[in-house]
């Protein structure tokens, strides 16, 4: 091995990651910070998030709930910003797979910049860059092995442009 080589990188991630046994319970302490009314988005088994909403709940934190049933199309986000938009909700909480945090992702950056979503889609829209950087945004994975707590990038799925 070349010992002079510049072995020098930066990996940018997520600005914080919380692990902790029953951390769900203090979640809405670190929410408060942050927002004060989420638009919460799930999975189809709502019911999943149950100790989620009740510690927001107990916290006295209103909140939308915006369910995601399988991987996220454009309609499916378009109408989460409306929803979050129409409901003056001030942040996202993501609790869910990789499906539901990809939506919350897209969801909280296009509540804070103008213009369409195809605007910024890559591949089949204009790949805009963002204005404005995203509404806080709260991601809590249920599954292991996405990451995609940790990127930026959301995946979705188109069905004008298949």
């Amino acid at each position: 091995m070349n010992l002079n080589m510049n072995l020098d990188f930066e990996f940018a991630t997520a600005k914080q990651i919380l692990f902790k046994t029953n951390g769900i319970m203090d979640i809405a302490k670190s929410i408060l910070k942050l927002g004060k009314y989420p638009l919460v988005v799930t999975g189809k088994d709502k019911g999943r998030a149950k100790p989620l909403l009740d510690a927001l709940s107990h916290a006295s934190m209103n909140y939308v709930l915006y369910t995601i049933h399988g991987e996220p199309t454009t309609t499916d986000l378009i109408q989460g910003v409306e929803i979050a938009k129409d409901s003056k909700c001030d942040m996202v909480i993501g609790f869910g797979g990789g499906s539901v945090l990809d939506s919350a992702k897209a969801i909280a950056i296009l509540m804070n910049n103008p213009g369409e979503l195809m605007d910024y889609l890559e591949v089949i829209g204009k790949g805009l860059p963002m204005e404005n950087p995203s509404a806080p945004l709260v991601l809590i994975p249920t599954t292991s092995g996405t990451g995609s707590e940790v990127t930026k990038n959301s995946v979705v799925t188109s069905q004008e442009e298949k």
